[in-house]
């Protein structure tokens, strides 16, 4: 996949756990995990600005786009 996403970085910086953040965005701490291990399909807009309300930041330091990353058979779909 070449949308990377940087939760973990976010958490590290903010010195915030997992759970905190589960529980202030309000998703289970299952869905964020498959958010933030990269397995996610889809996430809404909803909970995309809650995290970024809740980390203080911008949809762009959450997901990013890595070229260099080879596209997947699913990818290609």
């Amino acid at each position: 996949m070449r949308i990377k996403v940087n939760i973990d970085l976010l958490l590290v910086q903010r010195k915030m756990k997992l759970t905190d953040l589960a529980d202030k965005v309000g998703i289970t701490i299952a869905n964020l995990s498959i958010l933030k291990t990269g397995k996610a399909k889809a996430i809404r807009f909803s909970t995309l600005e809650k995290l970024c309300e809740v980390l203080n930041c911008a949809p762009g330091d959450i997901l990013e786009y890595d070229s260099a990353q080879p596209r997947s058979a699913e990818d290609r779909d």
